[in-house]
């Protein structure tokens, strides 16, 4: 076992030293390696049988000492072997890529979001606390991180061969992948996907930090305001909170605690509420009409970016009570109304 191990690492330092393997830099990089290294192992393994195989019946059964052709009857259990041995593994292989494949795109229910947007031809990525980089993405050790991505032109794919981490980004719709860094460093990010002209331009860069030095980054770097603090002067300059106020008479649903909870809509079936909802909420609501109410709302297709609409699902999600949304409808009324005599300064 000892010598088994030490082999292991010997091979990984070598491949990584002589550039031609990734760095094992995330929590699920070295079960992704053993996977990989059992398929090619396997396959090496069958290519030196069959190659040897094939060598030696050329050799065994050639012309000179076989002139006149045998009729060889089959053998049952040569048959049943050379069935039996590849089914094993084959079925080895989709189970444990099965398990691996959950593991990769199940992140925890703990896992810090981060929100990665792609276009022609950058990485945009965007921090809860309101931290925003272009081709470049600053996170912490030993913490795991879940990446909400979509695109807002073409498909895109969103490569860390170092933790590796590959997914699609698809215009329209939420793609989520997660890793969990173990060591410190800058690590590559690559587009994957042909996406035009300067697709090989679309590259960043990770940056691993340990927690002191990342929550001091994230105090340098932030902007002032959170994703759910635009999202809230978002929500009001658009007069959302005309509708989804919370009281009686409002004519939209109340989004207090709606986030993770499951609506009724007016067909009958019922709606987990998540990001993918709530984006596609905006842009069509007559897809998803809450029972009770009338399909009022209009779309707003093409008339918030995807980093608004971001902005909004933060702060639906964080929308705990109806407070502070009917405190800024009611100031919104109080500007309206301010008295306008001579003199008079409207606030």
């Amino acid at each position: 076992m000892h010598i088994s191990q030490v082999l292991w690492q010997f091979l990984i330092k070598w491949l990584t030293n002589s550039a031609l393997f990734p760095r094992e830099a995330s929590t699920i990089a070295p079960y992704a390696d053993a996977l990989y290294f059992f398929l090619l192992t396997i396959t090496v393994i069958g290519l030196v049988l069959v190659g040897t195989l094939i060598f030696g019946f050329s050799i065994r059964y050639r012309k000179e000492k076989h002139p006149v052709a045998e009729q060889i009857e089959g053998s049952t259990l040569l048959e049943a072997t050379w069935t039996i041995i590849p089914l094993c593994l084959f079925l080895i292989t989709f189970v444990w890529g099965a398990i691996l494949y959950f593991r990769i795109y199940t992140p925890p229910a703990n896992a810090m979001n981060i929100y990665v947007v792609g276009k022609q031809w950058m990485w945009k990525a965007e921090h809860p606390g309101g931290q925003h980089e272009i081709n470049a993405l600053h996170v912490p050790t030993g913490r795991p991180i879940q990446l909400t991505m979509i695109s807002q032109d073409v498909f895109h794919s969103f490569s860390i061969p170092d933790f590796r981490v590959k997914r699609e980004v698809i215009p329209g719709r939420y793609s989520t992948v997660w890793f969990q860094a173990t060591t410190p460093g800058t690590y590559h990010i690559f587009c994957t996907q042909y996406c035009g002209t300067n697709h090989s331009a679309m590259i960043g860069e990770v940056t691993v930090m340990n927690p002191e030095d990342y929550q001091k980054w994230t105090q340098e770097s932030t902007s002032g305001m959170s994703l759910a603090q635009n999202g809230e002067r978002l929500f009001a300059s658009m007069g959302c909170n005309a509708c989804h106020n919370g009281s009686a008479t409002a004519r939209g649903p109340n989004l207090a605690g709606v986030y993770g909870s499951k609506l009724t809509l007016t067909n009958g079936s019922q709606a987990l509420v998540d990001d993918a909802y709530l984006r596609d909420a905006i842009l069509n609501p007559s897809e998803h009409i809450t029972s009770g109410y009338a399909p009022i709302m209009p779309t707003y297709q093409g008339q918030i970016s995807e980093d608004g609409l971001i902005d909004l699902v933060e702060f639906i999600k964080t929308l705990q009570s109806n407070y502070r949304v009917q405190e800024t409808l009611t100031t919104a009324d109080s500007n309206q109304q301010a008295p306008t005599t001579p003199g008079a300064v409207k606030p």
